[in-house]
Parts: C-alpha cells; structure tokens; sequence
C-alpha cells in the first residue's frame, strides 16, 4: 500500500484573475473575487492550478507538494509564506501549515493548507 494524501479535505475555488497571475504559483486576494500572485514573503490565500483569460482556479485547502528554498521546513507545524516562481519558504510571519513531507535533495515539501 502506498500512502497518499491526495484529496484529503481538498477545496478549489474560481477567482477572477489580476493581470499577470498565472498557473503554478502562490495567490493572495487582491481586491474583490480577485486574486494575484504573491510576492516574495506573502501569506497566501491558495495556489492556482489553471487558469484562462479572466480566471484563476485555486486549490486553497488540501495537500500539496511544492519546491521551497532556503533552509527546510521541519516535519510538523511550520510557517510558510509565498515565494517566487510558486516556491513556498520558511518564515517567522507566515501561516502555520501541517507538514508531511520534506525531501531536503529536491528541495521539496509536501503540506496540507
């Protein structure tokens, strides 16, 4: 048996888009029913996995594996906050994430928002 986290209290959710948001990254809200990618250190509303001319589909609940950069996340509670090109980072003022999975040589962290 393989253990999965796929699905597990997953929620997605469509925003109408702020110029430049795309697919892959990190987004916050940045006006009404709108969301726009986040800037380095943000705290974030979801992570947007498609996206059209107006629209952002957004999974805001759920697991999700994710690059991050510098030092690694510990197993467990962590902080996280946005950072560029849909990486996530370690972070005193970010939100506090349960995280399942730390692979340090792909620099890869598996959480559940």
């Amino acid at each position: 048996m393989k253990v999965s986290f796929e699905g597990v209290g997953e929620q997605v959710l469509s925003f109408e888009k702020a110029s430049g948001t795309e697919k892959n990254v990190f987004v916050k809200l940045s006006a009404n029913n709108t969301v726009a990618a986040c800037a380095a250190g943000d705290k974030f509303a979801g992570y947007c996995i498609s996206t059209d001319d107006s629209f952002a589909v957004v999974k805001t609940h759920g697991y999700i594996e994710v690059s991050y950069t510098g030092t690694a996340p510990a197993v467990g509670y962590a902080n996280l906050a946005a950072d560029v090109g849909g990486k996530v980072k370690k972070a005193d003022t970010g939100r506090e994430y349960l995280v399942v999975k730390v692979d340090t040589s792909a620099a890869v962290v598996g959480f559940i928002m």
